[in-house]
């Protein structure tokens, strides 16, 4: 299986995230990335790949040309109009009711209220390098895809950042662009063929489903913990099934606290039945392993032969997948869960 890496994502590197009413180390940082190419360098049955540069059409593709233009100098705004400092996070937010029954109002001119026009949470600081970490994400996420259009079987894509709680308007959750959604929306209209995008990070996929929501062309169906009680919390319930071309085709599981291997592969296996009526001729995967048993920000209780498990089930689709990475935040087992989750696909 080809895995497609770029050093490009070491730029993003917080020292520090707000969470919990609290600055803390981050989870998403540099060290993720660099355990998940190590353990794969080393699998003689992974061949490693650099990313191409696909340029900045596809990211405006999916998302408003806004929010990336506003990503390309954010952090070097800040330095200048409010003070030096390493990692650039919102200390306000936009909410339209607060000009309720007034002129609609365009993006504002100061950096520390452009921040909060385009983000949605505190979790996901800018750095001087988080533009070209996550130019370097879509192409890798891209690069990907297009091995697979090209006529493998599978293709292993390590974003990160991750992707996929970017809309098309706002980033956050750790997510600047969406990866999945960009290489999907790629994939439908370049090969105009049918794409499903499957998530089983312990997060909605909330970025994901709006962009989609709406479309014909692309569904998305979604494993992950009951919103009730799990960020993103405002998506992911079950009753959220799309809406106009796309009525139907997004289609939610949340799951219960303490989720086992079996009942994650319950859920996946209605899941899977979801995907093969829907016939996609490409199957894109998030794969967030943030769902094992120990995860620092996880309540589920997945282990690694889980994770095997359920790779074997989404390739016993037997459709030629994409899978690109999301969460997965517990460090010592982080490279052999990816691992034995692509096995369990090669494997079906």
């Amino acid at each position: 299986m080809k895995v497609v890496y770029s050093a490009a994502h070491s730029g993003h590197n917080p020292a520090a995230e707000i969470a919990d009413s609290q600055s803390h180390s981050p989870h998403e940082h540099p060290g993720r990335a660099d355990i998940i190419q190590k353990t794969l360098a080393a699998d003689p049955t992974m061949e490693m790949i650099a990313p191409r540069e696909w340029g900045v059409e596809p990211i405006v593709a999916v998302h408003e040309r806004g929010l990336h233009d506003f990503l390309v100098t954010a952090w070097r705004d800040y330095q200048v109009e409010v003070r030096a400092t390493r990692e650039v996070v919102p200390d306000f937010f936009y909410r339209p009711a607060m000009r309720n029954a007034m002129t609609e109002m365009d993006e504002p001119t100061a950096v520390n209220a452009r921040l909060g026009w385009w983000c949605f949470e505190t979790t996901t600081p800018i750095t001087e390098g988080s533009y070209v970490a996550a130019r370097g994400a879509v192409d890798t996420a891209m690069t990907a895809a297009d091995v697979v259009l090209d006529g493998e079987r599978f293709a292993y894509g390590a974003c990160r950042p991750p992707g996929h709680h970017a809309t098309r308007s706002l980033y956050g959750g750790y997510c600047f662009f969406n990866n999945a959604a960009i290489a999907a929306h790629h994939v439908a209209t370049t090969r105009g063929v049918k794409v499903t995008v499957l998530d089983v990070d312990y997060h909605h996929g909330n970025g994901t489903q709006e962009i989609f929501y709406e479309r014909g062309d692309v569904q998305y169906v979604s494993l992950h913990a009951d919103p009730r009680r799990a960020y993103p919390y405002v998506t992911g319930f079950a009753d959220e099934t799309g809406a106009g071309a796309g009525r139907g085709l997004n289609r939610n599981y949340p799951l219960p606290t303490r989720a086992t291997d079996d009942d994650f592969l319950a859920a996946l296996e209605r899941a899977c039945s979801d995907i093969a009526r829907h016939a996609p001729e490409v199957l894109i995967v998030s794969l967030g392993v943030d769902t094992f048993d120990g995860d620092p920000i996880c309540d589920l209780a997945l282990t690694r032969d889980g994770f095997r498990r359920h790779g074997a089930a989404v390739g016993a689709l037997d459709l030629p997948t994409v899978v690109l990475q999301e969460g997965g935040y517990a460090l010592a087992e982080l490279g052999n869960n990816v691992q034995a989750w692509l096995h369990g696909l090669a494997s079906a």
